[in-house]
């Protein structure tokens, strides 16, 4: 691992890295606990090259707050990220991030997110946090430019008011939220649970309690945010020790507070716990499961994920066909896979239209109102699949599209990315697998059977293994298992086989 305290050493390692490779950031303030380390596992998971910044940042403190007492351990620190795998760990100090004199004022540029994203919540009693996170944050994703970026979603505004600034600023980093940690009490880790006595840690309990109260009410009806934030605050209320700064219902997405949850709410607290602040959150979502299935080419993912999706009464969401279907416009359009400029143009323009099935058949397929079901299954398109799908442009249209398409759930949806990327928050994830031998015999029985005889089992073996390198290779949501999924072998397994291990996942 490589320690670096400037940004001119920083940029000079990451320019001279070989391949460049799929590059992840963590940013913390250090005094790293179980929450920071999923964070971690998941970035080391996801990507070829994790940064992990340790920057105790002053101008997202108020002048009354606890900068100086912040916890710091950078002997510890330093040595579980080692632990980790962690490639780099950069920690600035205040003059290298443009920060002088009055640690808490800069004279630097500041970035300003929406006053309607940070004036609600912790805003309200933080005036100057949020644009003080923001403005590092900035800094930090300028200097290091990362791929993947990851934030725990127990700083649920902070996460939100991220992702705006990278939608607004134009960045290319995609950010991933990733689920609250707890102890097994139930309490949200945080650096600044050190403070807490063990009186004040038994009070602090309520946090969550009342939070998973107002969660069961969900679960059995309870839509209303009077009646949702009433039952936390009930619960808050019978702890003499907790002072409740606010207990509120906003969409996860704006912040803008809801009356009613139609689709996802988050419920968030905030309150001091003897002379400590602490945050905590819930989701709730109206919605069905979602399953994601992820795997490599030719393991059996749509066959299965059809039948999956039958079985459960859900909606099959072929996203391999819809990269296909991209694919074959490319190649009908004349356009050169080494212009992606031409590639962005011709995508961002398409229409694409996709239309479930309501049996156990391929959904029908259509772009710029032409069906292409049929034309997309041929091995020529089959070639420019993974080349295409590479491209920036064409996984920023699909993803979205996607994303949209499962908003409510009720889907079962198959990929390479599908529980990584799209649906990361998706109730199960699988990822189907076999070996490149078998994978290449379903494939050249598929080609026959669609009467395309001009290729060799040897050549789509070769085909499958330089796929399988550039699919795991590329820079853009590359192929890989995520850290909560479930792995299924289908060498030996027939079709049903497969599909009746999935089913039982879901049930169990």
């Amino acid at each position: 691992m490589r320690i670096f305290k400037t940004v001119a050493g920083l940029r000079a390692y990451l320019k001279n890295q070989p391949l460049e490779p799929t590059l992840g950031l963590v940013p913390t303030m250090g005094a790293l606990h179980p929450g920071h380390i999923s964070l971690i596992r998941r970035a080391v998971t996801e990507t070829d090259l994790v940064v992990v910044t340790i920057f105790v940042n002053p101008l997202q403190f108020g002048p009354h707050e606890d900068l100086d007492q912040y916890p710091r351990q950078w002997e510890q620190d330093c040595q579980l990220c080692q632990q980790l795998g962690v490639g780099v760990l950069f920690a600035p100090t205040h003059q290298e991030m443009g920060i002088t004199n009055n640690l808490q004022k800069t004279t630097t540029t500041t970035v300003m997110p929406p006053p309607s994203m940070i004036s609600p919540l912790c805003g309200a009693f933080r005036p100057g946090h949020f644009p003080g996170v923001a403005t590092i944050v900035t800094k930090l994703l300028t200097i290091v430019a990362p791929d993947l970026a990851y934030f725990g979603e127990k700083d649920a505004q902070q996460l939100a008011v991220i992702r705006r600034l990278v939608k607004d600023l134009n960045l290319s980093v995609t950010i991933k939220g990733c689920p609250i940690v707890r102890e097994p009490s139930g309490l949200a880790y945080s650096s600044r649970n050190q403070y807490l006595s063990q009186e004040e840690r038994q009070q602090a309990l309520a946090l969550f309690k009342g939070l998973k109260q107002a969660q069961d009410a969900f679960s059995k009806g309870e839509r209303t945010a009077k009646g949702l934030i009433t039952i936390v605050e009930q619960e808050l209320g019978l702890n003499p020790g907790i002072k409740v700064q606010y207990v509120s219902l906003v969409n996860p997405d704006t912040l803008t507070a809801l009356d009613t949850i139609k689709e996802v709410g988050l419920l968030a607290i905030a309150a001091y716990v003897g002379s400590t602040r602490l945050i905590d959150n819930i989701i709730l979502r109206v919605r069905q499961p979602i399953i994601a299935i992820d795997g490599p080419a030719g393991a059996g993912k749509s066959t299965v994920t059809r039948r999956v999706a039958k079985a459960l009464n859900l909606r099959y969401l072929d996203t391999g066909a819809m990269y296909r279907a991209i694919a074959w416009l490319v190649k009908g359009s004349g356009v050169s896979l080494d212009d992606p400029g031409a590639i962005a143009e011709l995508v961002s323009q398409a229409t694409l239209e996709f239309l479930p099935s309501t049996d156990d058949t391929a959904p029908r397929l259509k772009i710029n109102g032409e069906d292409i079901t049929e034309a997309i299954r041929t091995p020529d398109v089959t070639a420019l699949v993974s080349q295409v799908s590479a491209q920036w442009a064409v996984r920023e249209k699909l993803v979205r599209y996607q994303q949209a398409l499962g908003k409510k759930g009720g889907v079962v949806a198959e990929g390479r990315d599908i529980g990584t990327n799209v649906f990361p928050d998706a109730d199960l994830k699988i990822f189907l697998t076999a070996s490149v031998a078998e994978r290449a015999r379903r494939r050249w029985q598929e080609f026959q059977g669609q009467g395309h005889n001009r290729i060799t089992l040897e050549q789509l073996e070769q085909e499958i293994e330089q796929r399988d390198y550039r699919d795991s290779h590329r820079s853009l949501a590359p192929l890989r298992q995520a850290v909560d999924a479930i792995t299924i072998n289908t060498d030996g397994l027939t079709i049903e086989e497969v599909t009746n291990k999935i089913i039982h996942l879901y049930h169990h």
